[in-house]
Order: structure tokens, then sequence, then C-alpha cells
């Protein structure tokens, strides 16, 4: 029996076999290029212990087999490499390309897992305010039952009739509204109420400085009363249809319906502009 070497020995070496690790390739790459671990570190977004790393065929840093063929991509294309050459090299030292994971099984435990229910803060309320109309209406009940017993004794007292000597009281009626209740006005401001009587009528009125205090239609039954210091000024859209009282007098002036006024009041007696 000779001794020597074993047949596996003896076996011619492959292409793969002679071919750098892809720690070598990508450094010997990057110097060929002239660049610095820094600039394929600024390049490619990895970080520069990765870089280093990866240079010395040391992939734990990667985080994953995922990770690790990506920096080996990037890095490749940035130092001129072909990155399906040194990724494939990267597959059959590392038990080949990673499995993705199913998308389904994770939907399905993500579809079934049970809601979290929030507390039904609203039905706690209403229960809450049920329980204390409850608790009220019970002792307002036995309040009443423990006071009924006297309440039935004074129900059945006869009442005194009246004396034949007692006079009636007279009866004082309401006094009515008139139209001397407009007359109540500050003696000291200038005021004007308009009322639709006939008719809907666009009205505009404007105190003495220019503010508008109303611009719009006032329709049949609708009043407005202004206000101001001074004096008002006054548009009338459809004056037929206004009645207008000034300082609590009413302008007995007749205007025609659709006429269009423009007046204006101060105060004292009312006299148009």
């Amino acid at each position: 029996m000779s001794i020597g070497n074993s047949p596996e020995d003896d076996r011619p070496s492959t292409p793969e076999d002679d071919r750098p690790s892809i720690g070598r390739a990508l450094r010997q790459a990057r110097i060929d290029a002239g660049l610095t671990v820094e600039e394929v570190s600024s390049s490619t977004r990895v970080r520069v212990p990765i870089v280093h790393a990866i240079e010395e065929d040391d992939f734990s840093r990667c985080g994953g087999d995922v990770y690790a063929r990506g920096h080996v991509r990037t890095l490749a294309r940035a130092v001129g490499l072909d990155p399906a050459v040194l990724v494939g090299q990267y597959d059959a030292e590392h038990g080949g390309r990673p499995t993705p994971t199913p998308a389904a099984p994770l939907f399905e435990a993500e579809r079934i897992r049970p809601e979290r229910r929030r507390p039904n803060w609203t039905a706690a309320m209403v229960a809450a305010i049920v329980a204390v109309i409850g608790f009220v209406g019970f002792t307002l009940f036995s309040r009443d039952d423990g006071g009924s017993g006297s309440k039935h004794v004074a129900e059945a007292a006869p009442s005194p009739k009246p004396s034949l000597s007692a006079k009636p009281k007279p009866t004082v009626a309401p006094p009515v509204a008139s139209e001397s209740a407009i007359a109540a006005v500050p003696q000291d401001k200038v005021t004007v109420k308009l009322t639709a009587i006939d008719d809907k009528s666009w009205i505009s009125a404007k105190a003495q400085d220019g503010k508008l205090l109303f611009d719009g239609l006032l329709l049949k039954g609708d009043s407005k009363t202004f206000q101001d210091d001074e004096r008002l000024d006054l548009i009338l859209g459809n004056a037929g249809a206004i009645e207008l009282f000034v300082n609590g007098k009413k302008v007995e002036d007749e205007f025609a319906p659709g006429q269009v006024e423009r007046l204006s009041y101060s105060k004292g007696d009312p006299q148009d502009g």
C-alpha cells in the first residue's frame, strides 16, 4: 500500500477556486479605481466600518444575508465590478439566495387577530345618569309618601266661607299698548324703526361715520331698528311698503310702491333729507 496524495488532491482546480474572495476583489478594484474607503462610503451610503469589514470578508456587520447581498451589490457598482458575479459568489458561499417570506400567512394572521375593544364611555355615562335620576326619583317619592297624611288632612279641612260683607276688589284692565310706547326712545340719539307692512323691501342703513348697519331684504311683517349718536342715512328700495318711525314719531310721508328713497335723520323731529 503506497502512501501518497489522496485522489481528491489530484483533482484539477476550477476557475471558481482560483478567483479571489469577495472582499479582496472589492478592495483591489477600489484601489485600482483610485478611491478611498471614505469616498466609497460617501457615494454608496454604506458606513466606513462596514466597508472595511466587507473588504476583509466579514459580513457579520451587515445585519443578515439580505443586507449583505445589497451592500455587495452597491459596492461592486461603485468600484466598477459586475454586481451579479459577486452576489452569485456570495450566494454560493453562504447557502444560496435567501428564500423570501410568503406574505399570505402574515396577512391571514393579521386579519384574524382580534381587535382590541375600547371602553364604551358613552354607555357608562348613560348608565350613571339613569342611576342618578332613579335615586332622585326614589328620594322624592319617599318624601311624598311621608308627607301624604298631613297633606290629606289639610285638604279635608273645610274652607272658610266668604264673608258677605266683603266687597270684591275691582278688576283693573291691563294697559293697552299704543304708539306712545314707541316714543320712549333716548333723546340724545337718533332712532329709526322700519317695518315692512304691505310687501318686502330692500333697505340700507348707515351711521354718521359711514359704518354699514344693515344692507339686505326686509320681508313683509319684519322690523328693523337702528340708532346712532348723530345721524342715520337710509335707502329704501320699495319705500311704499315701509312704515317709518323716527325718534318715536311716525313719518306721514306717502311713498309710492316701488319708489326708491334716500333719507337722512338726526336728533329732534323727523326731517327727511
